[in-house]
């Protein structure tokens, strides 16, 4: 399944407007660095929390690099959600110089 990607400038600009983006990896990883306002759903995790997935519009995904956060925007994509994976990730946010938060996953 064909999954829309946008990269961390679409991400950052998109963010100010508000959308809603959820981060995929683990906890640790989560508390290490994570895009700020980001919701922690490990990707394990997504299937029994597909409810806190909005339906009403787009929904960006986001892992450290883009991987696991393509394989949770194929499953929401298919159960009805419009997700848009985030092409590099966290990693490409930290390296593009974005502001980042820590902590918060428990």
């Amino acid at each position: 399944m064909e999954v829309p990607e946008i990269d961390v400038e679409a991400l950052a600009e998109r963010r100010a407007d508000g959308v809603p983006l959820f981060d995929v990896r683990e906890p640790d990883e989560y508390d290490e660095a994570h895009v700020p306002g980001a919701v922690l759903v490990p990707l394990a995790t997504v299937p029994d929390a597909l409810e806190q997935f909005p339906t009403d519009g787009p929904v960006y995904v986001i892992c450290a690099s883009g991987g696991r956060s393509r394989r949770a925007s194929q499953f929401l994509r298919a159960n009805g959600v419009d997700a848009v994976n985030v092409a590099g990730g966290t990693k490409a946010w930290l390296a593009a110089g974005k502001p980042h938060e820590r902590g918060n996953a428990g």
